[in-house]
């Protein structure tokens, strides 16, 4: 069996939506933002955040134009990094 490398599922460029879920407020969604931010054009107008039923957590939503499966990865470690992350999908 074939082994099929990661870079070769995504055709580049294309528009990907990274999403994380971490605590409510303004703190984490900057931070995420600011995440993707350091590899990715972010306009405002891609950003969408939700709070959870109870208001304790929050998901942020960007929608980004990607140009390499580096750029992919970068991203998702910086955004590893931020503080409050319970979760990325």
């Amino acid at each position: 069996m074939k082994k099929v490398d990661s870079a070769d599922l995504i055709e580049f460029p294309c528009h990907y939506q990274f999403k994380a879920v971490g605590l409510a407020g303004t703190d984490f969604r900057e931070a995420i933002i600011a995440a993707v931010d350091k590899h990715a054009t972010v306009s405002e107008d891609a950003v969408l955040s939700r709070p959870s039923g109870k208001g304790t957590y929050q998901s942020v939503s960007i929608l980004v134009t990607l140009h390499s499966y580096e750029q992919l990865t970068a991203i998702y470690a910086e955004m590893r990094r931020v503080n409050g992350l319970k979760m990325l999908l």
